[in-house]
């Protein structure tokens, strides 16, 4: 499943990114395989996505989200 693809309030484990260039700079953010991550809500268009990984909040646009894949 893809992080994406979670509704607000649902969560899940970091297990690998589709795109190499992206996945670099997500975990830069603190987005690493193993972290747990739980959708906090969207945006009112649905772009961008509200996460809370390693205990602080981050947005993502949706593309940047269907590159992280989740246990």
């Amino acid at each position: 499943m893809k992080l994406s693809q979670l509704e607000p309030g649902e969560s899940g484990v970091i297990k690998e990114f589709t795109d190499l260039e992206m996945s670099v700079k997500l975990m830069e953010m603190g987005c690493l395989p193993g972290e747990s991550v739980k959708v906090q809500r969207f945006a009112p268009l649905g772009d961008p996505i509200a996460i809370t990984v390693s205990g602080y909040q981050l947005s993502l646009r949706k593309r940047e989200a269907s590159t992280i894949i989740l246990h």
